[in-house]
């Protein structure tokens, strides 16, 4: 366990609860842990980690913007009131070709991880990076779904990160699947709620 372990770990609790609440501020917060988780998951040579710490990144910066530009001013009360953006949820299809992207997507990289690097547990480790990227792209667009899929790359990342021996990162998986429970809930009614106004 490293210092860098703590603040990513710390960073992204916080930054998580701040997505659960619908509070633009946890794309800054993502974007400070996500850079120093790069630098964990390099040193442990989880390479696909790495790389999905850089398109976290970038996604990062997408959702803020988007959540930013997304939300609009309303007359509340004689004033004015930001209006976030809505949660949306994708259909039936769009979660099937999800899946679908998604499951050739890790083959593919896993096979081209196994046979052009070190990389530990390169089929797990693609499909952290390419589910990770799907889930978080779907979070960036504020879809119900990304929830769902959060809960099952923290299933998977408990594990690889336990068998890595980065056990405050695994422990911090866990937290992000009970996170991604509570955030799957939070978002759902809140989705309720618009739908009923």
């Amino acid at each position: 366990m490293s210092a860098w372990e703590i603040v990513g770990t710390v960073l992204g609790v916080i930054g998580v609860w701040l997505m659960i609440r619908q509070n633009i501020w946890g794309w800054p917060i993502g974007l400070v842990q996500v850079a120093v988780y790069a630098w964990v998951f390099y040193s442990a040579k989880l390479y696909s980690d790495t790389i999905l710490q850089v398109a976290f990144f970038l996604i990062q910066a997408y959702g803020w913007w988007h959540w930013w530009r997304g939300s609009r001013l309303r007359q509340a009360y004689g004033g004015q009131a930001r209006v976030s953006l809505p949660v949306t949820r994708l259909s039936s299809a769009e979660v099937a070709g999800w899946v679908a992207v998604g499951a050739v997507l890790t083959a593919g990289w896993g096979w081209f991880m196994h046979r052009n690097t070190d990389a530990a547990l390169p089929w797990w480790d693609a499909f952290i990076l390419v589910f990770s990227l799907i889930a978080q792209w779907l979070q960036a667009r504020k879809n119900l779904e990304n929830w769902p899929a959060w809960v099952v790359v923290n299933t998977v990342a408990m594990g690889v990160y336990w068998a890595k021996d980065l056990r405050l990162t695994s422990g911090l998986y866990l937290i992000f699947w009970v996170m991604a429970l509570w955030g799957w809930r939070a978002w759902w009614r809140d989705m309720r709620k618009g739908l009923a106004a």
